[in-house]
C-alpha cells in the first residue's frame, strides 16, 4: 500500500482525502491541527451569536469513520525531509509516498507587529469565539461608563478589509445593532450611544473581484445600514485604542477586525524556490510542488499559472480548493493504475455575497447578476448545503429561520475559557 499523508483538514483537504478513499490500495493519514473540520464561511456568524460552533464544525475522527483506509493525526507539520520521504509532525517523523500540502493560508500583517498584537482575526473558530466574547463585553462595558469618550472607545467597531469577511461581519453586525442591541440596550439607544462601525479598505471598492454592478450595490447597501464606510485608506498602525492612517486620520476604537489580507505558510524543508508571491507554494498544472518529486499542494496554500485567464494564479476561494483536492485524488489514483493524468481546469460557478437581511450579491459566470432578497435566499441555500453533514445543516438551518423572523437571536453569552493547562 502507497501512504498519502495529507496536511490540513479544509475545503482542499477533506474533498481529497474522500475521493482518494475509493482507492483501497492507498493508505491515507491526514493531519490538522484541530480535531475538528469547519465551515470558514460561516465563521463571522459565530461571531456575532446567530450560530453556536458547532454549527459549523464536525469532529474529524467522526466525519472519516467510514473510511477504512483514512487515519487521523492531530498535530502540526514542522518538517519536510524530501531526500527520506519523511514529516516531522509535533517531534515525531512518519514517511509517505505522497504528500499533500493543504493547509490554507495566515493572515498577513504586512509587517505591522502593532496591528497583529492587538487586532482581532477571523481566521478560526477560536478567533470567532474570542471575538464574539470581547464584542459582547464592550457593549456590557459602555453601559456601565459616564466617561462619553471612553463609551465611544468602547462602541467604536473598525473593520478593515472589504472582501467578502468584512464585507459579510459588518453587515451581520450593523444588523445586530439595529435588531438586538437596541432592544437588549435601551438606554444606550435612547442616548444615541449604540456602536457605531467602520469599514475601511485600501482600494476604491468593496468585494473587488466582482462585478461593477456588485461593487455599487454592496456598498450602497452597506451605507443604508448604517456602516461608515471608508474606501482608499490604508491602516498604519493600532495600538490597541486608536487606528492610524497613512493619510493622517485616526479612529478611536478598542475594536479593530482584521480582515485585510493573507499570506501562506512556509515549511522547513521545502525548497526556497518553491515559494511565490506571496508565500504560495508554486505547483505545476498537475499540483506537483515546484522542485520536489512527490510534494503536492492543493488550496489557498498553492498558486498555478497555467490557464490562461489566471496567468497571477487562481483566486483563493473554496470551489478553487474542493476542485483541486477532487483532481489530484483522481490523478493520483490514474498514476496508481497507469493511466493519463488530467490538469487542473477550473470551472467557475460564480461568486456571492451577504451582506444584511434581504440583502446579497450573486454574480454568476455567463456575466449574469442579481441582488437582493432572491440573491440573499440562493447564498443561504448554498451555504447550508455546503455544510459538513446533515446535522449541521439542520441546525444551522433552525437557527437560521428563527433569527429572520423574530429578527432576534440567543447566543448572546459571554463565556470565558479557562487558562489552565492541559
Amino acid at each position: 500500500m502507497k501512504h498519502v499523508f495529507i496536511i490540513g483538514g479544509g475545503f482542499a483537504g477533506i474533498n481529497l482525502v474522500k475521493h482518494l478513499a475509493k482507492d483501497k490500495s492507498l493508505e491515507i493519514t491526514l493531519v490538522d491541527r484541530n480535531n475538528y473540520n469547519f465551515f470558514p464561511p460561516l465563521l463571522y456568524q459565530v461571531t456575532t451569536g446567530f450560530l453556536d460552533s458547532p454549527n459549523i464544525s464536525y469532529p474529524f475522527r467522526k466525519l472519516l469513520r467510514k473510511y477504512k483506509n483514512v487515519h487521523f493525526l492531530m498535530g502540526e507539520l514542522e518538517f519536510v525531509n524530501s531526500e527520506k520521504n519523511a514529516v516531522t509532525i509535533d517531534g515525531k517523523d512518519y514517511s509517505y509516498d505522497y504528500l499533500v500540502i493543504a493547509t490554507g493560508v495566515s493572515n498577513n500583517y504586512f509587517g505591522m507587529e502593532q496591528v497583529k498584537a492587538n487586532a482581532f482575526p477571523m481566521k478560526t473558530l477560536s478567533d470567532a469565539l474570542t471575538l464574539k466574547n470581547h464584542l459582547l463585553r464592550q457593549v456590557e462595558k459602555a453601559a456601565l461608563t459616564t466617561d462619553r469618550q471612553e463609551r465611544e472607545k468602547l462602541l467604536n467597531v473598525v473593520v478593515v478589509g472589504g472582501g467578502p469577511t468584512g464585507v459579510e461581519i459588518s453587515g451581520m453586525l450593523a444588523d445586530m445593532k439595529r435588531d438586538i442591541l437596541a432592544k437588549d440596550h435601551p438606554d444606550l439607544y435612547d442616548k444615541g450611544h449604540l456602536p457605531h462601525l467602520f469599514l475601511v479598505d485600501g482600494l476604491n471598492v468593496v468585494l473587488k473581484p466582482m462585478s461593477d454592478k456588485t461593487h455599487l450595490y454592496a456598498l450602497d447597501a452597506l451605507t443604508a445600514m448604517g456602516v461608515d464606510v471608508h474606501l482608499g485608506m490604508q491602516v498604519k498602525d493600532y495600538d490597541g485604542e486608536t487606528v492610524f492612517f497613512a493619510d493622517g486620520h485616526q479612529i478611536t476604537t478598542k475594536t479593530l477586525i482584521w480582515a485585510a489580507g493573507v499570506t501562506g505558510i512556509k515549511f522547513a524543508g521545502l525548497p526556497p524556490e518553491s515559494y511565490g508571491r506571496g508565500n504560495r507554494i508554486i505547483c505545476d498544472q498537475y499540483n506537483k510542488v515546484q522542485a520536489t518529486e512527490n510534494i503536492y499542494a492543493i488550496g489557498d496554500a498553492c498558486v498555478q499559472t497555467h490557464e490562461a485567464a489566471y496567468p497571477a494564479g487562481h483566486p483563493q476561494m473554496a470551489q478553487i480548493a474542493i476542485q483541486q483536492g477532487k483532481n489530484l485524488a483522481n490523478n493520483i489514483i490514474a498514476a496508481r493504475r497507469h493511466g493519463s493524468l488530467r490538469p487542473f481546469a477550473y470551472q467557475d460557478k460564480g461568486s456571492m455575497a451577504i451582506i444584511g437581511r434581504n440583502r446579497a450579491v450573486v454574480d454568476l459566470p455567463s456575466k449574469k447578476h442579481f441582488q437582493g432578497r432572491l440573491a440573499f435566499f440562493s447564498w443561504l441555500a448554498v451555504h447550508l448545503l455546503s455544510l459538513a453533514t446533515a446535522a449541521n445543516r439542520l441546525t444551522t438551518f433552525y437557527r437560521w429561520v428563527v433569527a429572520y423572523f423574530t429578527r432576534d437571536q440567543a447566543l448572546r453569552m459571554i463565556i470565558e475559557t479557562s487558562n489552565k493547562k492541559d
